[in-house]
């Protein structure tokens, strides 16, 4: 019976603990399942070296050699009934090396399975506390926001009651000043009327009417004159009157109700964009990066792809001679920038940011290792991020407009749906030099699609 047990144990793979099937040994004359070794292969790094699981030798390149011996050997071991036999031996009389041994295996596979999941619990314990730290950084960047927010329209509502004080004021002042004119003119005509009656009840219709004729061609004097006229000499004949006694059309300055009225909250928001900051940037293209088939704009914010011969345009170690890519003028080396670019209708395009001294040259791959951090729509309606491999966005409607933020400093650079601000996707990376913005419309084809341009969205308030 122990030598039955013995002889099992020498047929049984040391990774699935059953008899051997299609048994391979490698250099180190260890022997395993051709499926368990490879598996166990499988698990380990990708591009690391491949080890024994028995004596923990490395080997660079392995060479699995079937052991016909050892098949032959299985195959006439499972043609005898010795299952059941070392069934019933084992049950009767145990064999203790063997149990031994797989108690040591369990044991090591819990061990294994210990050290597993105590990384992996390290490893959450320190991603919950990144996220505590980092949710905690965010509230605080998120209430600094709208204060600054708050702050402005509170600033901006001060200063607009106090302009509106400030008109108010000068036009009761005006209101008023002219309302004591008008009355004092209006004492001055009433004192003069009434002198006038007092003649007129006096003096015979008729004299009185000769005494107008006989001063037709004077001058006529103002009605208080008149009146201080006949109160100083009741016996003088009454002079003529012409015109108007006084100027009674009224002329005044409006208050300025229009100003404080209208589109109050559009006329607010622009007065506020002069103090949001990052506000979208006034990119220009560089012509001297550009690929030959494309065609900028004279303001250096439109490109398009032609399809034209190429353009005679002065080759140098700047331009890219293979990816029809521009770059653009400025580059970034600290602080936070914002700007949009304009995509709509279009099948094709790549933007983003790129290194200063990225490969111009040549079949260019756009990933991170290379320089390139960016976006790119495909295929009419896909749209991914370039990585390693490329991730695909969550994008539910076709994008018009696209956002692109980089705060340097930080390693962030963020691409969104410009219309609604929605996020598209987050870069973080330690950039090792200056950065400039990177633009590739797209080929056109001659049926028409994707000849539309890209265009650096300018906001002029």
């Amino acid at each position: 019976m122990a030598m039955a047990c013995s002889l099992k144990d020498e047929l049984l793979c040391s990774i699935c603990l059953s008899i051997y099937q299609d048994p391979v040994s490698l250099g180190c004359e260890h022997y395993f399942c051709r499926r368990c070794i490879t598996e166990h292969w499988v698990r380990q790094e990708p591009q690391g070296a491949r080890d024994c699981p028995e004596c923990r030798r490395s080997f660079a390149e392995p060479t699995l050699s079937p052991s016909l011996k050892l098949a032959n050997i299985v195959e006439r071991y499972a043609a005898f009934p010795l299952d059941a036999l070392l069934g019933v031996g084992r049950a009767a009389f145990p064999c203790k090396d063997h149990d031994k041994r797989e108690l040591k295996e369990q044991l090591q596979a819990l061990q294994d399975s210990e050290r597993g999941h105590t990384e992996a619990l390290h490893l959450l314990k320190r991603q919950l506390a990144e996220t505590k730290s980092s949710a905690k950084s965010l509230r605080v960047t998120i209430g600094e926001a709208f204060e600054r927010l708050h702050r402005l329209l509170r600033e901006r509502q001060k200063a607009m009651l106090e302009e509106l004080e400030a008109d108010t004021a000068r036009t009761l002042t005006d209101i008023e000043q002219k309302i004591q004119r008008y009355s004092q003119q209006l004492r001055k005509v009433q004192e003069g009327s009434q002198i006038l009656q007092e003649r007129l009840a006096e003096v015979d219709k008729h004299t009185f009417l000769a005494g107008i004729g006989s001063l037709s061609e004077s001058k006529a004097p103002s009605a208080v004159e008149a009146g201080q006229m006949l109160a100083a000499d009741p016996t003088a004949s009454p002079p003529r009157l012409k015109g108007k006694i006084h100027e009674t059309n009224l002329t005044y300055e409006d208050f300025p109700t229009s100003k404080y009225m209208g589109p109050l909250q559009y006329t607010i928001w622009k007065s506020l964009f002069q103090d949001i900051h990052p506000v979208p940037a006034a990119l220009t293209l560089d012509p001297g990066t550009a690929h030959q088939r494309l065609i900028l704009s004279d303001d250096c914010t439109i490109v398009a792809y032609g399809n034209l011969h190429p353009q005679p345009l002065q080759d140098s170690p700047k331009r890219f001679d293979v990816e029809v890519s521009v770059l653009g003028s400025e580059a970034f080396g600290s602080g936070v920038y914002y700007w949009e670019v304009i995509v709509s209708e279009k099948t094709q395009w790549m933007i983003g940011l790129a290194h200063e001294a990225v490969t111009r040259k040549g079949s260019i791959q756009i990933q991170p290792s290379r320089g390139f951090y960016c976006i790119v729509m495909h295929d009419g309606n896909q749209y991914s991020a370039c990585t390693e491999p490329w991730t695909r966005l969550n994008v539910k409607s076709k994008l018009e407009k696209v956002g692109v933020f980089l705060d340097y400093d930080k390693g962030l650079l963020i691409f969104y749906n410009a219309d609604d601000m929605s996020w598209l996707y987050t870069f973080r990376e330690k950039f090792p030099g200056k950065l400039c913005s990177y633009f590739s419309p797209g080929q056109s084809h001659a049926n028409g699609k994707n000849v539309q341009p890209l265009r650096i969205n300018t906001v002029r308030i």
